[in-house]
């Protein structure tokens, strides 16, 4: 079957909150919504069929997980990744960074050592904050246009710091790095031998691109697996995150019983009628759209590369190896970060994530969403091009 991923959908009147809070965000409403990590296609017909069964039932009483719902969750990981999984090593979790709270909660105290590796994801910074552990920067290296880990850095802070655990991007948000298993296997063997655990967040493990394949941190040696709680889900890959469907992967035993210990009490392992049934239909019936979309990402990253050589060589494309969120490096404009934020918001009526949100390392970049329709993309950059130009 041909998926049509440009199909327009209006999401207005839907409480979207790419459109819904641009005026308290941005201060403006009428701006291109090109910020939150959802996209614009519809959901695999699969899981539309299913949710749509499950409705029409008409009886939303309590509910517990199908007997296979586990069991598709490991078939997807070990045909998708070559992962080797216990359904029994999974559990529900209501969120990849309410996973990550509940983790900081089991395994650290306040003041706790907590290390990230910026430029990344907000609420790694955010989240730690907020619970009073000790943010330690990592930075990542910018090489040649791409991000690498700097293991001497990493090596330094857990030689000279009190560190509890690691929190890892996997893949990179915002760079999109796909992480080599040299590059896991140096981070594991590191992180073991000083005593840490680490925190994966594999949410866009299922969104390598074309020429790239996703290698889970626990998968890539024996400590590895040791030290690691996996967060992943089907939201951003089938485009439900409001559907709410996370899992932790937790092949170590006593990680597993202190992880699950907190959740169970709390009923937090509970998953709702909507997310059971939108993760299996996804992952037994929507592996052909999920290859055709990540084809139509990519040939999205090629145009807004292309465009951006053409027509705004000053602003240049860090081509991810995954996912839909482009990095852009517009430091050769020589603007404040403040001025690049007016320049796409006031003059270009674009919303995009200002760079620096994302930690040491983001000034003079911002995050562009091509999960959208390729003529949204080229009316983006048009106004962009005339901002600059015009």
């Amino acid at each position: 079957m041909k998926f049509n991923f440009d199909e327009w959908v209006d999401r207005s009147h839907t409480n979207s909150v790419k459109l819904d809070r641009l005026k308290t965000l941005y201060g403006e409403d009428d701006l291109i919504p090109l910020w939150v990590a959802d996209t614009d296609f519809k959901s695999p017909p699969a899981v539309i069929e299913a949710l749509r069964k499950r409705v029409e039932h008409g009886v939303f009483g309590y509910t517990t997980p199908p007997e296979n719902y586990f069991t598709s969750i490991a078939k997807w990981l070990k045909k998708r990744h070559n992962w080797i999984v216990q359904p029994e090593h999974i559990n529900f979790v209501p969120g990849i960074v309410k996973g990550i709270a509940f983790a900081l909660d089991v395994f650290t105290q306040e003041g706790d050592g907590v290390i990230i590796q910026p430029p990344v994801y907000h609420p790694f910074r955010l989240v730690p904050n907020a619970l009073k552990r000790k943010v330690i920067n990592n930075p990542l290296i910018l090489e040649n246009g791409r991000y690498k880990m700097d293991f001497a850095g990493l090596r330094e802070i857990v030689s000279t710091q009190p560190c509890k655990l690691l929190i890892l991007c996997n893949p990179h948000n915002p760079g999109g790095r796909v992480w080599s298993v040299e590059e896991l296997k140096e981070l594991a063997e590191i992180c073991h031998t000083h005593g840490l655990m680490v925190i994966s967040d594999e949410i866009h493990a299922d969104m390598a691109l074309p020429g790239f394949k996703h290698v889970p941190f626990a998968a890539v040696s024996p400590q590895a697996e040791e030290i690691s709680l996996t967060l992943m889900a089907p939201s951003k890959t089938f485009n439900i995150a409001g559907i709410v469907s996370s899992f932790a992967v937790i092949p170590n035993k006593e990680i597993r019983k202190q992880y699950v210990g907190y959740l169970e009490p709390r009923e937090l392992s509970q998953g709702t009628i909507f997310a059971y049934s939108a993760t299996l239909a996804a992952y037994e019936e929507g592996g052909e759209w999920l290859e055709q979309m990540n084809e139509y990402v990519k040939g999205n990253v090629d145009f807004v590369d292309n465009y951006l050589k053409e027509n705004i060589p000053q602003i240049k494309a860090m081509l991810p190896e995954a996912s839909f969120l482009v990095w852009l490096d517009c430091r050769e404009l020589s603007l404040t970060q403040v001025e690049l934020v007016e320049l796409f918001v006031k003059k270009a009526h674009l919303a995009l994530n200002d760079g620096s949100i994302f930690g040491q390392g983001g000034e003079g970049f911002m995050r562009l969403n091509v999960g959208t329709q390729r003529r949204v993309l080229e009316q983006a950059l048009n106004n962009l091009k005339n901002a600059l130009c015009g």
